[in-house]
């Protein structure tokens, strides 16, 4: 790998841990002024602000998330709860609030972030073969059977 490439990492890392910590705190302490909303998007955040433990859930999330990209610890971790948050802020504007700017760069800013650590997420798409234990155990202590011994 470049050493640029390296960097660039660094700076996306860097940058979305800004943008999803200050919004997440945002989301609690209100320092920024919130767009005024109209149609069907005041009609979405509407019902997520219905359900009192979502915008608690986005926004705690966020801040750690934030947190942990900031830090450079449990990075590949934080790009995974990242993912549904980011997919549904670009959903958002794509669809019901006009303007990419900021949500496209947050996709491709995480897409390239979890292609720089790729190699984590390698074991998460290799199909394995897992048997229900024969003694009755709960599933939580499953067996791994390596398809060699099938």
């Amino acid at each position: 790998m470049s050493r640029y490439t390296g960097k660039f990492a660094t700076a996306a890392r860097l940058l979305l841990g800004v943008i999803f910590f200050v919004f997440g705190l945002n989301g609690f302490l209100g320092f920024l002024p919130s767009p005024s909303l109209e149609g069907d998007a005041a009609v979405f955040i509407g019902g997520l602000a219905a359900a009192p433990y979502m915008f608690p859930l986005i926004k705690g999330t966020e801040v750690l998330v934030g947190i942990a990209l900031f830090s450079g610890r449990f990075v590949p971790l934080a790009l995974v709860l990242l993912a549904p948050i980011s997919v549904n802020i670009f959903l958002f504007h794509a669809v019901l609030s006009p303007g990419l700017g900021l949500p496209l760069f947050i996709v491709a800013a995480q897409l390239f972030l979890a292609w720089f650590y790729r190699d984590t997420y390698r074991p998460l798409f290799h199909a394995q073969r897992v048997a229900a234990p024969a003694d009755g155990r709960s599933r939580s202590t499953r067996v791994h059977v390596p398809a060699e011994a099938t």
